[in-house]
């Protein structure tokens, strides 16, 4: 008799069967021998790609010096990769943890620390349709899709959802609501399915928040890190936010999280008030360290910018008249194709002709490539992607 054998993972998650042996730049490599190339990057993490030399021989020099030893004791690492943070970002004060979920969870203490301090019983936050930061209580309280709150109430209240690029209800909620202490949002969305905010609309919310005396967190967990060819996404409008979480790319896979604050929002925290028992250890600090220093010396972020503009004249040229696609977006290595159906299949029908992409929002295919992709590489990728697409629909 032939028994199944039930695996004890829990299943929080929808996997393919397939399990990748080993990776090389952009490539990945499953057990039975099978080639894929890596447009998604681990989800926006994979920066370097996979097992850049750089930064294997960094982390194998570390691994024999010094991973852990707690934040009760200074680490050096964590004082250079702050430097190096608050210079690219113009902002203050770093601090580090090991997850976009808890580099959000940090934006959102520090909002209502705000809203204390200004004394206000019950501060609330602003945030926006179709955003994600993360899957604690707090994070999917912020976050709008319904399905990942299905279950886990009652939820975190004091925040305000309004939709994105609707500047006048802003302007609404400053004349109508009381106690707000921040207004929180992705640079550009992510999972609710690549939106980008209207050129100076984030400059309209520095005003607005600044006049208000509320804190401007911006979200770049996904955006950050040079995948819009900035640093910072929220560089390309020229603004400073007051608050700004990071994950994902800044440890090319290696687990990392950073809060960056001005001088204000950064002494409203003090001993006792957050921590971590992982965050800012040595190890992962190398990982971001070289990270950060790779992307200098081998311009990776004027190559997100190149190849970007590559693969979306690519898709416009394919789909410029195709009534069944929405609309194709994108900044740098951070592209959304929208449908006018679901398409969650299309990940599958990819990941048989050997192209690892994925489907959020039901009908938006996200491309997130390492920041190394090559021009060739991408021309493999849109060639492999446009007769999926256009067989699909």
């Amino acid at each position: 008799m032939n028994l199944k054998k039930i695996s004890p993972i829990m299943e929080t998650y929808s996997r393919f069967d397939v399990s990748m042996s080993f990776g090389k730049g952009c490539w990945l490599f499953d057990e039975k021998g099978n080639k894929y190339l890596d447009a998604l990057s681990g989800i926006a993490v994979n920066t370097l790609g996979h097992c850049h030399p750089k930064l294997t021989a960094a982390l194998s020099e570390q691994m024999k010096q010094l991973v852990h030893t707690s934040n009760l004791y200074k680490i050096p690492l964590q004082e250079k990769l702050a430097y190096k943070l608050t210079k690219i970002s113009s902002l203050n004060y770093a601090f580090f943890c090991n997850s976009g979920l808890e580099a959000n969870e940090a934006a959102i203490k520090i909002a209502r620390k705000h809203g204390q301090k200004l004394g206000y019983s019950k501060p609330k936050i602003i945030v926006f349709e179709k955003s994600f930061h993360g899957r604690s209580i707090a994070t999917i309280s912020a976050s709008a899709n319904p399905l990942i709150k299905k279950g886990f109430e009652p939820l975190l209240d004091g925040f305000i959802r309004i939709p994105l690029n609707k500047i006048e209800k802003f302007n609404e909620l400053s004349k109508s609501q009381q106690e707000i202490s921040a207004v929180f949002l992705e640079t550009i969305q992510g999972e609710g399915g690549i939106n980008i905010p209207q050129e100076k609309y984030l400059l309209a919310l520095r005003e607005i928040c600044t006049k208000n005396n509320w804190l401007l967190i911006l979200d770049e967990v996904q955006c950050g890190i040079g995948r819009t060819g900035k640093w910072f996404a929220y560089q390309w409008e020229n603004i400073k936010p007051d608050v700004v979480p990071l994950a994902k790319g800044l440890g090319s896979g290696i687990p990392i999280g950073a809060v960056l604050t001005n001088e204000t929002s950064g002494k409203l925290m003090g001993p006792g008030s957050h921590g971590t028992t992982f965050g800012g250890n040595p190890f992962a600090m190398r990982a971001g360290i070289e990270t950060l220093k790779i992307i200098e010396e081998e311009n990776l972020m004027e190559n997100a910018i190149a190849r970007g503009k590559q693969i979306l004249e690519s898709l416009n040229n394919a789909f410029c008249k195709n009534k069944e696609i929405v609309e194709i977006r994108g900044c740098g290595l951070m592209i959304g194709i929208e449908l006018k159906k679901p398409c969650k299949e299309i990940a599958r029908i990819a990941l048989e002709k050997g192209l690892l992409i994925n489907v959020t929002e039901s009908n938006v295919i996200r491309l997130l490539p390492p920041l190394i992709i090559s021009k060739d590489e991408v021309e493999i990728l849109t060639k492999r992607l446009i007769p999926v697409i256009k067989e699909f629909i």
